[in-house]
């Protein structure tokens, strides 16, 4: 699986407005729903549905990172973005600090293995420190979209 198997890159964030975990939420499933790849009417559910899974332990792994993540029937394929926080928000992290670079998934309920690779790819591609770095860095779209390529053909997280 690669980056350009589920990141819509018209949802991509290089700046995101928001000051605490359920506005990033809000605002990176909005950036989905502008895409055209969930329904409008299923904005709230989806919002819904990413809060109970962070209620059940925060998708804040650590080191800046987040992967808030769900499954929901209003998708109908695996769809997924990104978000930067320059300044760094409270993401609940494990390790208590805030969160710069936020990976957003949503896929259908039947697609269980597509979920886990996808957060598999993300995962192992996040354990690089250079990649993380640049990425938190980024201050366009087009440079994401290149570290995204590179990780997607190079070493990165290998």
């Amino acid at each position: 699986m690669k980056f350009s198997d589920f990141i819509l890159v018209d949802s991509i964030r290089t700046h995101i407005d928001a000051t605490d975990k359920p506005g990033v939420i809000r605002e990176m499933v909005k950036s989905i729903q502008d895409t055209g790849e969930i329904p409008e009417s299923e904005y709230e559910s989806i919002v819904k549905a990413i809060m109970r899974r962070e209620d059940l332990g925060s998708t804040g792994i650590g080191h800046g990172i987040a992967v808030p993540h769900t499954k929901h029937p209003s998708v109908s394929k695996l769809v997924g973005t990104i978000a930067i926080s320059p300044e760094g928000i409270d993401f609940c992290s494990l390790d208590c600090e805030k969160v710069n670079l936020f990976f957003l998934l949503i896929s259908p309920p039947d697609c269980p293995s597509e979920h886990l690779r996808a957060l598999e790819h993300i995962t192992l591609k996040l354990k690089d420190e250079s990649f993380c770095k640049f990425l938190k860095q980024s201050r366009t779209k087009e440079d994401i979209l290149q570290l995204l390529e590179e990780a997607d053909n190079s070493s990165y997280g290998k």
